[in-house]
């Protein structure tokens, strides 16, 4: 790992702790602060793979990956109106879909970097984020894995409303993964931008 990737560590844990933080704050009725936060780190990962190769991103995701643990960690000492701030079921959600969407990620740009600039990102966040929605909101909420954790009671989570309070019904925890997921579909085409520019200011001929 050479200094060249320091900027990229840096961001992604940076990322990483203000998604931790800003998920404890409601936006509006279905999402968190950390929705518009945490999509930022498939950008990092992208633009580390784009410049420096899949190794280097590699090594940013396992940093983030790191941080995160042991913003889990924290959060588990910390204690909220209803229980700790973290649960293990959140947590274990949080760390597997993040690793596995970001990998995800790494390895579907590394396929399609020859295409043209914009379908390796784009492709890759997409599949990227809904895995990492499908997994964290799985894992963290679905009934059928209370096992998980039977000491958390998530039954909140299972009550049926009307998906995002106009569509069919279907548990709480869906509406939630709904919302999550078109935030991350709308910044991955906002995203877009901020990777061309950067990644041409970082490329080896500027």
């Amino acid at each position: 790992m050479t200094r060249a990737h320091l900027p990229g560590i840096l961001a992604m844990a940076a990322i990483v702790v203000a998604s931790n933080i800003l998920v404890q704050f409601l936006f509006g009725q279905w999402l968190t602060w950390g929705a518009f936060t945490y999509p930022l780190a498939f950008l990092v990962t992208d633009v580390m793979n784009r410049v420096y190769g899949a190794a280097a991103a590699r090594r940013v995701v396992l940093v983030g990956f790191g941080v995160g643990l042991i913003c889990s960690l924290i959060g588990t000492q910390i204690m909220g109106e209803f229980g700790p701030l973290v649960t293990l079921r959140i947590a274990i959600g949080s760390g597997i879909a993040f690793l596995t969407a970001q990998l995800l990620d790494v390895a579907i740009f590394s396929a399609l970097r020859d295409g043209r600039w914009w379908r390796a990102p784009l492709a890759s966040t997409l599949i990227g984020s809904t895995v990492d929605t499908a997994l964290f909101f799985t894992i963290a909420f679905s009934a059928s894995l209370i096992w998980i954790e039977p000491g958390n009671d998530v039954s909140w989570a299972g009550d049926v409303l009307p998906v995002l309070g106009v569509g069919p019904a279907a548990p709480l925890w869906v509406s939630l993964a709904v919302a999550d997921w078109s935030v991350k579909l709308a910044l991955a085409l906002l995203a877009l931008v901020p990777f061309r520019v950067i990644t041409t200011r970082l490329s080896p001929a500027h």
